[in-house]
């Protein structure tokens, strides 16, 4: 352990707000998906968003999981519920009226895209 204590403190900072950003994007596109989407009907159920919304919560949900469990993997799956993120972003901001989902992606993108290019 020759990296000095603020480097591993500042790591270990900002893996606490991205599980923190991923938890919240797992529960807002989760809840979203399930309320507002079956609710509103039409576009909102159509099965290439669905999935996507279900998608996104599931592997925003992973990627926490992933960084609690201090995975060797959990940039890769950051890497992935990243670009995932950004994929509901665009989705959602298509089909309008998601402006709670687009925000939580887009937040959770940009953590998770920080943690998986973190240096070892």
């Amino acid at each position: 352990m020759n990296q000095p204590a603020f480097a591993h403190t500042h790591t270990e900072s900002s893996m606490q707000d991205c599980i923190a950003t991923c938890n919240r994007c797992h529960q807002i596109c989760l809840q979203t998906a399930m309320n507002h989407c079956l609710e509103a009907g039409g576009k909102h159920v159509q099965a290439d968003h669905f999935r996507l919304m279900i998608n996104c919560a599931e592997i925003c949900q992973l990627s926490a999981n992933f960084q609690l469990s201090n995975s060797a993997f959990h940039r890769q799956v950051c890497a992935l519920c990243a670009e995932i993120c950004e994929a509901c972003v665009a989705d959602c901001e298509a089909i309008g009226g998601m402006d709670e989902c687009v925000e939580a992606c887009e937040k959770c993108a940009e953590s998770c895209r920080e943690m998986a290019s973190m240096l070892h």
